[in-house]
């Protein structure tokens, strides 16, 4: 007789976001941003490799949020964004990329938008976890696991919700802010070509020199892109960006 494949839930963190940045924390401890072996980077956030299903879990959450990469098949580095937060000379930085980190999962980030003025009672969100494919048992792990890490961030706070919008964030400005408030010795293991840059054009519109900030955006495979953002970059500028990003995952999905 055969058996009924076992229906599974879709990709959410299992651990909360304060527990899956103290071991991403602990990991920098450990390698800072070198790749290393996932049993390696498994043993550096507890566990005695990266072969039991606790430890896999473990690992695939950190990576969700984006605290964890996979530069190649096999390794792991910790994201330069975790070196970012550790050592983050303002409250604010910390705040912006708290948010960041928690609306990486994308599960997260759909649920934030689609309850933007505060989130709705546990039945609710447990109904639309079940519409989206979750079983019964893992929407409820996974309501808890969100909601404890919206509560570490205080995402609702007003201030907060001002940090997710705030178009005054300065990533060249901060960026240097947060590499001049590192340790000296992580200073000289941190590559100019990983920090981000400023540089101007001409439009041809007005002919009006105009700034641009650029940014490294590190992709699997030892792969960097580079974002150009004018200077001000507004809140409808973000909007229409994120837009054509969205446009351009669309395609990727259809083509295959």
């Amino acid at each position: 007789m055969n058996e009924v494949p076992r229906k599974k839930s879709p990709r959410a963190p299992s651990l909360a976001l304060d527990e899956a940045l103290d071991r991403a924390l602990k990991a920098y401890g450990k390698e800072r941003l070198h790749a290393a072996p996932a049993d390696v980077v498994a043993q550096n956030i507890g566990y005695k490799s990266a072969n039991s299903g606790a430890a896999l879990s473990a690992l695939a959450s950190l990576r969700y949020y984006g605290l964890l990469a996979r530069p190649k098949e096999g390794s792991l580095a910790v994201s330069r964004e975790v070196e970012s937060y550790k050592f983050a000379p303002e409250e604010a930085l910390r705040r912006t990329l708290l948010i960041r980190f928690l609306r990486c999962p994308s599960l997260y980030a759909d649920l934030l938008d689609k309850y933007a003025s505060g989130l709705p009672s546990d039945a609710n969100l447990k109904y639309d976890l079940i519409q989206r494919g979750f079983i019964d048992q893992a929407a409820d792990n996974a309501i808890s696991v969100f909601k404890r890490s919206v509560d570490f961030v205080d995402y609702f706070k007003e201030d907060n919700q001002i940090a997710a919008e705030d178009t005054s964030f300065d990533p060249v400005e901060d960026a240097d802010a947060t590499f001049r408030s590192m340790p000296a010795d992580v200073q000289s293991n941190t590559s100019d070509n990983n920090r981000p840059t400023a540089s101007f054009v001409t439009d041809s519109a007005d002919n009006t020199e105009r700034e641009l900030d650029r940014i490294p955006v590190r992709l699997p495979g030892s792969r960097r892109a580079w974002l150009l953002i004018p200077t001000p970059f507004y809140a409808s500028d973000k909007t229409r960006l994120k837009a054509q990003i969205d446009l351009l995952l669309t395609e990727e999905d259809e083509n295959g």
